[in-house]
This record gives structure tokens, sequence and C-alpha cells, in this order.
């Protein structure tokens, strides 16, 4: 095991590297076998874990109380042996799922004797950059790991004592097959800028955390950066929307996990509803949440402003606007949403139909809460995060978005010159991608 107190940062990242090629050149059973060791040793040793989460939550509130640490990052820290549980079925799970590596996506011949494949591959060296949660460190290294990518990670300093125990459990279980350094762990800001200038070793940054963080990461590499720096969230209320359905829809959206990066931020609700009495119906019956004003509609003129209609709030406010149609919905989200996650709640299929169809986000739902935008729940076995981008990958990113490809050619002496000669010819056809 290396931590950057002992060995210097591009040596971390270049163990990193070199047990990432190892990775690649193991089996698909030995990659589970090693997924599965890990699964068993988080619960095996979930006594030491929770003793140093302990000590870290004791810490961190004694930083809430003297104001260095805000509240609701203690319910993100905290870690117990039925959470542990979890996480190792999580894993043992993702270890159950077809090998993501090797599949041939394409295959075809070029012509007599010269045949083509391109098949999945791993990205190579991923640094993550991940906030107060110790829970996440397991499943990013375990996807990972399943997609043959080295990893170097960063946590926050509130989790140190949990992400340094969760580490070593985790490089004490990769052994013999998978090199123990193929898991790196770092602790310091310092470190990050360091880690951040090796674009000659790292192929991916995946900063998970606050929108000061990402955007931070963003602005300071040459390497690939993938994430979201806002979560800022729409529900679209339409006119033939179910009251009921659209109250348990928006309640869950907003009041499950407000700090959650799918929570709903944007609830945008039909000026049909404002006409008929269904509207004081839906903001009565959602007593919990604090409704700001987007506009000067008169229905909703009694409630204070919202600042910006691009904001996320992470807590109990949800921003309301009024809109004339689902036209009108549709271009509010793109003109101030952040691409995450929106939904439409409707009794209309061909009206539903029309706003997932037209809605350029990650995600798009209908009649369904936001917080279903999670890579557990999209049954990816888990997530490294979440990605607004297109490019490579664009919503929860498991193993998929681990993946690059490469070109495998097989010829019999081919040459170009050949073909220029006319001796040889393309002679493209298709053939199943079935065949390894």
């Amino acid at each position: 095991m290396i931590e950057s107190d002992k060995r210097n940062i591009r040596t971390i990242a270049n163990h990193a590297k070199d047990g990432a090629r190892v990775l690649g050149r193991l089996s698909s059973a030995a990659r589970t076998s090693a997924l599965e060791r890990i699964a068993d040793a988080l619960v095996h040793r979930s006594s030491e874990i929770c003793a140093a989460n302990q000590a870290d939550v004791e810490e961190a509130m004694r930083d809430v109380d003297n104001g260095t640490l805000a509240p609701e990052l203690l319910k993100r820290l905290r870690i117990d042996h039925p959470r542990l549980v979890s996480l190792a079925d999580g894993l043992r799970a993702l270890a159950r799922m077809p090998d993501p590596l090797g599949r041939v996506l394409a295959h075809r011949t070029l012509g007599r004797g010269l045949t083509l494949k391109q098949v999945t591959s791993p990205l190579g060296v991923l640094l993550v950059i991940f906030e107060a949660r110790p829970d996440a460190l397991p499943q990013i290294a375990a996807l990972a790991l399943r997609a043959g990518n080295g990893v170097v990670l960063k946590g926050g300093r509130e989790a140190r004592r949990s992400n340094t125990t969760i580490h070593r459990i985790i490089c004490d279980a990769l052994a013999p097959d998978v090199p123990a350094e193929t898991v790196g762990l770092v602790h310091t800001r310092n470190d990050i800028a360091e880690l951040l200038k090796l674009d000659d070793v790292f192929d991916l940054v995946i900063p998970r955390g606050s929108n000061a963080l990402v955007r931070t990461i963003q602005e300071s590499t040459r390497i690939p950066v993938l994430g979201h720096a806002d979560g800022v969230c729409h529900i679209y209320v339409d006119t033939e929307a179910d009251l009921d359905t659209a109250i348990r829809i928006i309640q869950d959206s907003k009041l499950d996990y407000p700090a959650a990066c799918n929570a709903v931020e944007t609830l945008l609700i039909h000026e049909r509803w404002t006409q008929d009495g269904r509207l004081n119906s839906l903001m009565s019956s959602l007593e919990d949440i604090d409704f700001l004003a987007i506009g000067e509609h008169p229905s909703i003129a009694h409630l204070n402003a919202a600042d910006d209609p691009h904001i996320e709030y992470g807590d109990r406010r949800l921003a309301v606007g009024i809109v004339t149609s689902m036209e009108n919905a549709i271009q509010h989200i793109h003109h101030h949403g952040s691409g995450h996650t929106e939904c439409i709640v409707t009794e209309n299929q061909q009206t539903a139909d029309g706003f997932l169809s037209q809605v350029d986000s990650a995600s798009v739902f209908h009649n369904a809460s936001t917080r279903f935008a999670d890579g557990y729940r999209y049954g990816l076995g888990a997530e490294v995060g979440i990605s607004t981008s297109r490019i490579h990958a664009r919503g929860p990113v498991g193993v998929e978005g681990l993946l690059t490809t490469r070109w495998i050619l097989r010829g019999q002496g081919h040459t170009v010159g050949d073909v220029k000669e006319g001796t040889w010819s393309f002679d493209w056809q298709e053939l199943p991608t079935d065949t390894q």
C-alpha cells in the first residue's frame, strides 16, 4: 500500500498505471474474485472501519460546533455495519455482472483474409476526488477494478481515518492477483494540485462534490474531466397531471435527500392549475417545502422571490414558476437548467412522449421522482459519478463509462500497396459480434 506521505505523488500515479496493466492481463474470473474478496473484507473487518469512522465523526462534530464544518456533512460521513453489508452486496452484484472487457462491438472482414474487430478496453488510470462520504471509496475502487482501470483516490479531510482504513482493507484484499498499489490514496489539497499536472499518467479525472470543487478541477488541469458542476433538476406539472401523483413525486424528489444532486430544485406548473384551485391544494400538501417564486405571477406573489432560476439549493427550498405550456417549460429548462435530470408529471402519454423526446438532459423522466437518477437504481451496480457532458459518458456513470475501445486487425501479410496495385481489393462484410 502506498500513501502520499510515504512516496511522492508521481510514484503513486505510476504504480496505479502499472497495476492497470496487470489488471488488463487478468482473466474475468480473477477480477471477479478480487471484487468478492474486497466485499468479504468490508464485512469481516467492519469493526475496524466503524472505529475509524467513529473517530472521524467525533472530530467532525467538534468542527460543526465551532463552525468549521457544515452540519449536513455529518450525515454523509457516518458509516456503520449495515451500510458496509449493503456496500458488500453491491460489490458482489458488480462482480456477477458480465465481463465488460473484450466485448466485441463490431466485427467485419475488410476483404479476403483481413478481419477487424472493435473491442471494449479499460480507459487506463483514473483520478477520483470526492468529499465527505467514505462509503464512496469502495464503490469507486470496485468500479475501476471491474473495468480494468488503476485509480488514485482523494477523499475529504473529515473522513481521513475512515478512508485510510477502508483503503488498507481493499489493498490487503487485492493480493495475490492485483498489486495493492493499483488503488492509490492521497489526502491533501497539495496532493490534488500535483496529481492534476500528470496528464501523461491520468486518462480521466472524476470530481464528486460541491459546485466549487468541480469547477476548480475543470479549470486546473489538461486531463479530461467527467462530472457535473450543478444539479439543477426540474419537475414540470402538466395540466393533465394527477394531483396525488404530483404531490408524491415532488415530495420524494425534494425531501428524500435535499442535498443530493438529483433532488429537484425547480418546479414548473401549468397555468391552469392556478385557475381551478389545484395549485393551492398542491402547495398546502407540501408544507415541509420552502417555496420561492420565479417570476411575478399573481398566484405565487405571496412567496419570497428566488434570487436566480439557476440555483442548486441543496435544502428544503424549491423554486416554483408558472408556465403557459409544455414548450414554455422546456424552454425554461434548457435556458436555466444544468442538463442533469428533468421530469414531467402528466396522465397524457402523447404529452409525456413529447417532453421525453425534446428535453436535452442526461436523464428525462415521466411520472417518477428525480431521485431515481442514480447508478445503483439504474442497475449499474454503483456509480463513480453523474456526468452532464456529452463526451464520453452521460448520466450516472458505472462500469460502461470507464471503458474505451480498441481495434484489432488480423491479416496475412496484407499491404495497402496491394490495393493500389489492384492485386487485392476491399470487400467489407459484417460478421457476428458474439464471437470472441
